[in-house]
């Protein structure tokens, strides 16, 4: 399923960058390309305890690469999720993962393969932030959910002060980005596929474009990705309406609330979502009394809780 990390040596990086300037047509120019050429070279591990109170021990570089919870499998890159211990000590090992450098702005595409499946206590994320200056410097959640959610939630956490508009047809819960103290957020619900119903079509490509008058996401199934989408000149004006849209207008200035992010993958289980919704989701609280519970009783129910990221791409005005 997987390959321990190696070593690629980055020839002609640089060459490559220049030669994928965009279109004069869609004002985007390739700044950052993360594949299987130079992931884990420009993404750091991160091992601390979760923020987020989780059931998980997130693993340094040379833990994961030992445990096999990261490298490459299919030309892509595999993040996983322990799933051979039993009742592990103080967590599931799990990663986290995020960009060296830093943006405000861009147009971020996301080329994925698989997604963490939806089972009971699992709680992944793909999202943006400055994590040393949260919720004041903005999170933005391109996917998210917990346990055997099928639909994606997209979801913005700010300081106090940003109150968003809905630009899009998904669901938007409160326009209030603060809301619990920035825990809660301004969320979107959508009908865009997330874990299974993500993987049963083959993946595909979420992409979000963060301006200075509203962050936008769209969501694209392997069938039917834009030409551009991929290409050296991705346009979204030619996309469509998009999946979720947040407006911030005279409610928030979305520049004084998100800025400097961070790009990061993980692979949560339990905690602050999933583990505290547990016992009012009949489907898992029916097999057993705590998230916690289950997560370390049932390591096979994990083994397809990874990510496979065929790529990364950040392009900016």
């Amino acid at each position: 399923m997987h390959s321990t990390i190696t070593t690629r040596t980055l020839v002609g990086l640089g060459a490559m960058l220049a030669g994928l300037a965009a279109s004069p047509a869609s004002g985007y120019k390739l700044v950052d390309k993360y594949d299987d050429a130079n992931f884990f070279h420009e993404f750091d591990f991160f091992n601390a305890p979760d923020p987020t109170h989780g059931f998980i021990q997130y693993q340094s570089a040379n833990s994961a690469n030992a445990d096999k919870l990261a490298g490459f499998a299919q030309s892509g890159v595999y993040l996983g999720l322990d799933h051979t211990t039993a009742n592990p000590a103080g967590g599931r090992a799990s990663v986290r993962v995020s960009s060296r450098k830093t943006y405000t702005h861009g147009l971020f595409i996301a080329d994925i393969a698989h997604a963490p499946s939806s089972t009971c206590g699992v709680w992944p994320a793909f999202w943006l932030t400055d994590e040393a200056a949260w919720p004041n410097h903005g999170e933005i959640d391109v996917i998210e959910g917990v346990n055997a959610a099928m639909s994606n939630i997209i979801t913005l956490h700010t300081g106090p002060g940003c109150t968003v508009t809905n630009g899009a047809s998904g669901n938007l819960k409160d326009g209030n980005c603060n809301a619990g103290g920035g825990n809660m957020g301004c969320s979107q619900d959508t009908k865009a596929p997330y874990g299974d119903a993500f993987n049963d079509v083959g993946g595909g490509v979420y992409a979000m474009e963060w301006t200075a008058d509203a962050i936008s996401v769209w969501h694209f199934p392997r069938t039917a990705i834009p030409a551009d989408a991929l290409s050296a000149s991705p346009n979204p004006a030619t996309w469509g309406a998009p999946t979720a849209k947040f407006v911030g207008g005279a409610g928030c200035d979305i520049d004084s609330h998100f800025k400097n992010h961070k790009i990061i993958f993980n692979i949560a289980t339990c905690g602050d979502w999933a583990g505290q919704v547990w016992a009012s989701d009949p489907e898992c609280s029916a097999l057993a009394k705590t998230c916690n519970d289950y997560v370390g009783a049932n390591p096979a129910a994990f083994t397809n809780a990874y990510w496979l990221i065929n790529s990364v791409g950040v392009f900016q005005q």
